[in-house]
């Protein structure tokens, strides 16, 4: 599966996190995992250590290896969806037990990574011709939290 794949650092419980992942992301799978053999530091022998993964064929290794580095905000991943109703779904089932809202769709989930939630639609105004209105609908965006479709229609159409 490709030579590019995304890489994430956990403290702790990796595979729970990767579990969680594969559980709300369609046609996603845990593909391998790799116990930790005795020695590596910050990881009980015999616990999962290193877990490949696919997000929607999308190749991610989780490594659970001890507090020198934790996620930030400086990855995330983005969930592109057609509908409110997948907004919504994806961005409850993501902040679900312990996430935090941020803003412009984006949030962290329990285990600290961050997530993007966007509608087709968003890309679709932000393309539009109406420059006025593109700022608006921008305006409009830089104020939620969770990305709604029908205020962002609804600035883009004030004029």
């Amino acid at each position: 599966m490709g030579m590019v794949r995304s890489h994430l650092w956990f403290a702790e419980r990796g595979h729970e996190a990767a579990q969680f992942y594969v559980s709300v992301v369609p046609r996603s799978r845990i593909t391998r995992v790799q116990r930790a053999p005795a020695g590596v530091p910050d990881v009980a022998e015999g616990e999962p250590f290193v877990v490949e993964l696919e997000l929607d064929g999308h190749a991610v290794t989780i490594l659970t290896a001890g507090p020198q580095f934790t996620p930030d905000e400086a990855f995330s991943f983005v969930l592109v969806v057609d509908t409110q109703e997948e907004v919504d779904h994806y961005w409850d089932a993501l902040v679900a037990g312990g996430g935090v809202h941020s803003q412009c769709g984006w949030l962290k989930d329990r285990y600290g990574v961050s997530w993007q939630v966007v509608p087709t639609a968003l890309d679709e105004i932000m393309s539009r011709p109406d420059a006025a209105g593109v700022a608006r609908a921008t305006q409009a965006m830089l104020g939620m939290q969770k990305l709604e479709i029908a205020p962002l229609e609804a600035a883009y159409a004030r004029g």
